[in-house]
């Protein structure tokens, strides 16, 4: 590919000149914004190990009261983004949430989405429009964009869970913001009660905004659907299974895309190349992953991502079944245009 000139080319005048009008030339910088065959990611392979980060996270209960922190969270920042950022990647948001017993984080709404995957503990809930969304672990929990949520505790040890929020994104945009509101009245069961083996209530569409027929997704019936497509599907194959609108088979959200995915004990597994950044979260298991030349040995609840077009391989350590949430960009990249694999 030709070379291009380059900023030192030019007489220093001249660029002084378009710097007073706030102008740039294009040509010194354009492989940089477009380079050749493959996007140049700043978001690098990165692991963030559970068992460092819990007491950590534990200490900052003793440190910071809920009051003081509205939300305590311990964000995975990615080296590569700069720690400054608070970026897993491009344009996703990761945040390990601490709830000790007694305490709420109170309710608000922001323009981000959002999920909770949960991690650890019990007789904890949060509250999402007034619907009450029992966390427990392997749970996902959607908040989406511009609804009311909050978490409480009634339980005796500590809950956490980690966030996944599309908030770079929302950040970049500069659309991001939150409002602060009122405890929310109770309104009953959990909608996922109403939406099982492909049945729902009608009419399906109430509300011309934004529907979200399922908030919360139990990991309970996650693993027994991926347990259940292990028996039929063949050896080597993936057995993995997609958080979806039940009304409408799009993404739960639409910006992140979340799955989850199983490992039959001491299988390997490649995935294709993919454009989205990628996050792993171990469920349950022991799980070696290779990003690119970086390794690294997963045990549960141990969170790493992976940047676009990666080279992405899995090899279960353990003798039982292994369980990994998947967090990605894919619903943004499709709406785009911009999704695509390679091998």
């Amino acid at each position: 590919m030709q070379a291009l000139g380059t900023l030192q080319d030019l007489p220093p005048e001249y660029v002084a000149s378009l710097t007073e009008l706030n102008l740039v030339p294009l040509w010194p910088s354009l492989r940089s914004v477009l380079p050749p065959h493959k996007p140049q990611p700043r978001t690098l392979a990165t692991y963030w190990p559970y068992r460092s980060l819990k007491p950590l996270l534990l200490q900052a209960g003793e440190l910071t009261p809920i009051e003081k922190a509205e939300r305590r969270v311990l964000v995975l920042a990615n080296p590569g983004h700069g720690l400054e950022k608070m970026q897993a990647s491009s344009s996703m948001y990761l945040g390990m949430q601490l709830l000790l017993p007694g305490e709420i984080a109170p309710p608000h709404r922001h323009t981000p989405n959002a999920v909770r995957m949960v991690v650890e503990g019990s007789d904890a809930y949060t509250t999402v429009e007034g619907e009450r969304c029992p966390m427990v672990k392997g749970d996902l929990i959607l908040t989406p964009t511009g609804l009311w949520h909050e978490h409480h505790h009634n339980g005796n040890e500590p809950v956490i869970w980690l966030d996944v929020l599309d908030l770079p994104l929302v950040y970049y945009l500069e659309a991001s913001f939150v409002e602060e509101g009122q405890p929310q009245t109770i309104k009953g069961e959990a909608r996922e009660q109403r939406y099982h083996r492909g049945i729902v209530p009608m009419p399906l569409f109430e509300r011309a905004k934004p529907h979200y027929p399922m908030l919360r997704y139990p990991w309970a019936d996650a693993k027994s659907a991926l347990l259940q497509l292990s028996e039929s599907d063949p050896h080597g194959s993936a057995i993995q299974i997609a958080y979806i609108n039940p009304e409408t088979g799009a993404a739960c959200e639409n910006i992140l895309g979340f799955s989850a995915l199983m490992l039959r004990p001491n299988e390997v597994l490649r995935l294709r190349k993919r454009s989205p950044a990628q996050i792993f979260h171990l469920i349950e298991g022991q799980v070696h992953i290779q990003i690119d030349t970086n390794s690294f040995n997963l045990e549960a609840s141990d969170t790493c991502c992976a940047p676009c077009f990666a080279e992405i391989s899995f090899t279960n350590q353990s003798s039982e079944a292994s369980f990994i949430f998947i967090a990605d960009e894919s619903p943004l990249h499709h709406k785009l245009g911009l999704y695509s694999e390679r091998a």
